[in-house]
């Protein structure tokens, strides 16, 4: 049985882990995290949610997502620390996401160099923005600037919303 002091306030969690209340609250609303209320109502964390919050401020510390995190915490006790061959397990998974982040940041590095290079920022000719020149089945004109969605073309990094300003490039 767990005694009293076992338990975290969410506001002892907060000043813990430094995060908000809000923020805890809503990795919980995610399934992230986990408490008990007490018969008056209020949240009680176990001590071990301290190591989650880490594990999910790591996660997004290298560029996972939540929906990410909550995966690999799923594979992981709640209530101790992970064993070296849990933790493997997700590391695993990590390095090949990291890599996978890498890999399209080098791309994206190669496409963005050739672009400032030329000189010309031509959305006609710009891989980045306007791949395969796909704004000019639209119709003439400014298209994304006109209101029109870019397409979705396969590789392709630089989703933007109507009126982006770098559709003006």
């Amino acid at each position: 049985m767990t005694s009293k002091h076992d338990r975290l306030t969410i506001g002892e969690l907060a000043a813990r882990s430094g995060l908000a209340t809000s923020a805890l609250r809503y990795y919980e609303e995610l399934g992230l995290i986990h408490s008990e209320r007490t018969a008056g109502g209020q949240r009680r964390f176990a001590r071990a949610t301290l190591r989650r919050v880490a594990f999910i401020r790591a996660a997004q510390q290298v560029g996972l997502s939540l929906d990410e995190a909550g995966a690999a915490l799923a594979r992981l006790p709640e209530d101790r620390a992970p064993s070296a061959t849990q933790w493997n397990a997700v590391a695993r998974v990590w390095s090949r996401r990291i890599d996978a982040q890498i890999a399209d940041l080098e791309r994206l590095k190669l496409r963005l160099s050739g672009c400032i290079g030329c000189g010309c920022l031509s959305l006609r000719k710009c891989s980045l923005y306007n791949p395969h020149d796909a704004a000019a089945d639209q119709g003439a004109g400014a298209r994304y600037l006109l209101g029109d969605e870019p397409a979705q073309t396969e590789g392709t990094t630089a989703a933007r919303a109507p009126g982006d300003a770098r559709a003006d490039l």
